[in-house]
């Protein structure tokens, strides 16, 4: 019976029966309309919670959630755009911008970026938004060196987009670790996500060429993201 609830419930989620943000039906609406119980029902609509289908809001109700944002692991494609394709409105707003030495970053950036420590660097955070809703924390650090005449207005808009347009560079490789952690403390409040929630931690270095481009730690809300890897082509195996 839970399992052909399941599949009810989703199918009419995909009916247009209820629009992004409605308010959905609640577990008595269910055991009603469906003659169920209620244990069921309740069973059912907290499995859709928990996979980001519905949200609930404590005291009002359980609503329909909008679809996760799709982040390609195979290839590297401008947020703005993505969101925009997903009908949204995207927009960003700068949080940090520094110019550093890089002696003064952690090891790690210097390694990343293959940098000596008296060469110099952008430091950079920013809070990327999809119709007002914040949901990556990017933060990333760029030698001076390739970004030459960069401003805190110029990233206001797509990373990529500046890297082709402005300076001319093909971002075509990434070297990337994707770890599911827990938003904690500011990382939380910055993000507007409850203390503990899911999210990716993607560790990237950006190649143009053969060189560094940028090394980046960004966070992706967990109920706002999915990671997806298209299918091998034809003939192709994967190895395990």
């Amino acid at each position: 019976m839970y399992q052909q609830m399941n599949d009810i419930l989703r199918e009419l989620l995909k009916s247009g029966e209820f629009a992004e943000g409605d308010r959905f039906l609640t577990e008595r609406q269910i055991a009603e309309r469906f003659q169920v119980s209620r244990p069921t029902a309740n069973k059912v609509l907290a499995g859709m919670v928990s996979e980001g289908l519905l949200a609930f809001r404590k005291g009002v109700g359980t609503f329909v959630r909008p679809p996760r944002l799709n982040y390609d692991i195979q290839s590297l494609v401008s947020f703005t755009e993505k969101v925009k394709a997903a009908g949204k409105l995207p927009s960003t707003r700068v949080l940090e911008f520094k110019r550093l030495k890089a002696s003064e970053a952690e090891n790690e950036v210097q390694e990343k970026l293959q940098l000596g420590a008296n060469q110099e660097l952008f430091a950079i955070a920013r809070l990327r938004l999809a119709d007002g809703v914040p949901v990556i924390l990017e933060r990333r650090w760029i030698p001076t060196a390739i970004f030459p005449g960069l401003t805190r207005l110029l990233l206001r808009g797509s990373f990529y987009g500046l890297c082709r347009n402005k300076y001319g560079l093909e971002i075509a490789e990434s070297d990337q670790t994707i770890r599911a952690v827990k938003l904690m403390g500011h990382e939380a409040k910055v993000l507007e996500a409850h203390s503990g929630s899911p999210a990716f931690l993607v560790s990237a270095v950006g190649y143009s060429g053969p060189k560094a481009a940028w090394w980046e730690r960004t966070l992706y809300r967990g109920d706002a993201y999915e990671f997806h890897r298209a299918r091998s082509s034809p003939g192709r195996l994967i190895q395990f």
